[in-house]
């Protein structure tokens, strides 16, 4: 497994860390790109939960990208590195580096395929929007037409981490709750991130990937709400229900792990 980061992006470094990870065989396909969510990781979502290996076995190899002040990237202090856009630039170096090629007829192995979860989905959405030269198949779990970093109410969080009552907004606390639970997790840097999306928040139908595209999310998904829209505005989308399944654990199913494989063989 090669770990190593991004290249500067218009002459300024974000300090993004990437995991590559190359099965013993790899079969005739495109790498996969895995996008995690919100205060999570590339090892917490992807590593732990058994997705690489899984992929490995199966005879992919897979690129892992840790966004600004998740995992093992930096947090830096320039709050336009957290911006979607700006993030979906540095994906897109990040799979230069690892010598992506466009999509080109007769060469199975070009392109990439993206799987995304939570935050991570919503970033394939818009990249795979304005980069469809380069993206040939995409999975994207508890996606939904909904912005809750963007609807995030950032005052009442940052006066319940200072001491203060929880913000009476549920869906800001669930995320805090989220994002507390990993050990690496750097709080300030989080809300500055929550502080950049509110500049753009996520509008779905503004651009609409075009590829072959699998919305995955679980039957007790509050977060994916809206869902069936991104589907009726994303040609041939399909999708994949898992049941008993939350926003917090969809991510860990087998059943989501071998819709996503399936799809993308």
């Amino acid at each position: 497994m090669d770990h190593h980061a991004v290249h500067p992006v218009e002459g300024v470094d974000p300090h993004l860390a990437i995991t590559r990870s190359d099965p013993d065989s790899t079969r005739p396909l495109p790498p996969i790109l895995l996008l995690h969510g919100f205060g999570s990781s590339s090892r917490r979502n992807w590593m732990d939960s058994g997705w690489v290996r899984f992929l490995n076995d199966a005879g992919r190899s897979v690129i892992m990208v840790d966004l600004p002040a998740h995992g093992d990237s930096a947090a830096p202090e320039d709050a336009g590195a957290y911006v979607p856009s700006r993030m979906r630039a540095d994906i897109l170096q990040a799979l230069f580096d690892e010598r992506v090629l466009p999509l080109r007829e007769g060469d199975p192995t070009s392109g990439v395929d993206i799987i995304g979860y939570s935050l991570g989905s919503r970033l394939a959405w818009e990249f795979a929007a304005t980069q469809p030269e380069i993206v040939r198949r995409m999975v994207l779990g508890g996606p939904g037409t909904a912005d809750p970093l963007a609807d995030f109410d950032l005052e009442g969080a940052e006066r319940f981490l200072a001491g203060g009552p929880a913000s009476g907004d549920p869906t800001t606390m669930d995320l805090l709750r989220m994002a507390q639970a990993g050990p690496e997790t750097n709080l300030p840097a989080l809300l500055a991130m929550v502080a950049a999306i509110k500049t753009e928040p996520f509008d779905p139908q503004g651009a609409v990937p075009k590829m072959p595209l699998l919305l995955v999310a679980g039957d007790q998904d509050d977060y994916s709400q809206g869902l069936r829209d991104l589907a009726a505005w994303a040609p041939g989308a399909e999708i994949a229900t898992l049941p008993g399944r939350t926003h917090a654990n969809a991510v860990t199913s087998r059943i989501f792990k071998e819709a996503a494989l399936a799809f993308l063989a």
